[in-house]
């Protein structure tokens, strides 16, 4: 089993003095996840949110990869509708150059509606212009030299994207989905699998033998690294602080949940998702993972918090590595 983190740097609107110590923040969390052998993060990215969210993460990305030397460095999710494909292609290329070849390229349609009309793009258009992009992407990276596109939104003549990314034939592409319909299309079209933080257990199993299977039945290899599960981390050592931790789920849910409604049990205590509990209960959790074929797991920590990193990596991380990570008091 393998460990990274999903997520983001999250600020505060001000003068500027925060937002700094937020990105700051986050950033030494990255590194320390690195220098704690943590194989990826995922960056989120979100637009007019009022929230402090990232906005740009591959320019993050960017500096992660002069701060890091191993962990890979992905996104989750570049909104492809919103745009100009060849200059995500020479973006994602120029990351992978920087980083010595650590990109992971997510990329999605979206579901927000005020992140569309903030661009003014309607989102009834969103999966066309997606296709359409994914397509030009592709050309951009596996061309021979120069090439030619004329689709419904995007028109080039002639054209080269430069560099080349390092990866070949390309940076690794990932697909958020969580429909059985969704999950068939990554495997089919060469996409590795993002799943969500909100789906519990056994729906984590059956999407995960869903996307397998498929990829079977067009003689695609599977490999279990091909699937990347997010999972909330809320680690405990007395269980006097579980009833907070409980609270703190509900808080979240209260955010995040209606994206999910129907994945979400009725009693807080009997929601699989998180990982909640203290360092036994969370290796029974991950164990049951491990065996439903979940063995790349996220974690998500809104609060970046190092402790919480460097805790995990102490007392759960041994249980599924060959040797035990040295980590630092």
């Amino acid at each position: 089993m393998q460990f990274g983190l999903f997520g983001g740097a999250r600020t505060k609107r001000s003068v500027g003095i925060e937002d700094s110590q937020g990105y700051e923040a986050f950033i030494e969390y990255v590194v320390e996840a690195d220098r704690l052998g943590f194989r990826h993060l995922f960056m989120v990215e979100h637009h007019f949110t009022g929230q402090g969210q990232v906005s740009a993460s591959m320019t993050v990305l960017a500096y992660l990869a002069a701060r890091t030397r191993n962990i890979r460095l992905g996104t989750a999710v570049v909104v492809l509708p919103w745009h100009n494909p060849v200059l995500v292609a020479e973006q994602v290329a120029t990351l992978d150059l920087l980083s010595g070849g650590r990109v992971d390229l997510g990329v999605g349609k979206g579901y927000r509606q005020a992140e569309f009309d903030g661009f003014c793009i309607p989102m009834a258009e969103a999966t066309e212009r997606f296709d359409e992009a994914m397509e030009v992407i592709r050309k951009a990276w596996t061309s021979e030299g120069r090439f030619s596109h004329h689709g419904k939104r995007w028109h080039y003549d002639n054209i080269v994207v430069e560099p080349e990314p390092l990866q070949r034939p390309h940076p690794p592409l990932w697909l958020a989905a969580g429909s059985h319909d969704s999950v068939r299309r990554a495997a089919r079209e060469g996409y590795n699998l993002l799943l969500d933080q909100l789906a519990q257990v056994d729906q984590i199993a059956q999407r995960i033998a869903i996307f397998r299977e498929e990829c079977g039945r067009i003689g695609r290899a599977f490999d279990p690294a091909m699937v990347a599960t997010a999972r909330a981390l809320q680690m405990i050592h007395r269980e006097s602080e579980r009833a907070q931790a409980y609270e703190t789920r509900k808080r979240v849910l209260s955010v995040i949940g209606d994206l999910a409604r129907d994945k979400l049990p009725d009693r807080i205590e009997d929601d699989t998702a998180p990982l909640l509990g203290t360092p036994d209960e969370v290796i029974a959790r991950l164990k049951q993972l491990e065996a439903s074929g979940a063995t790349n797991i996220l974690l998500v920590d809104p609060n970046a918090s190092v402790a919480n990193l460097r805790a995990f990596a102490r007392e759960v991380m041994p249980a599924f590595l060959p040797r035990a990570v040295g980590v630092a008091d």
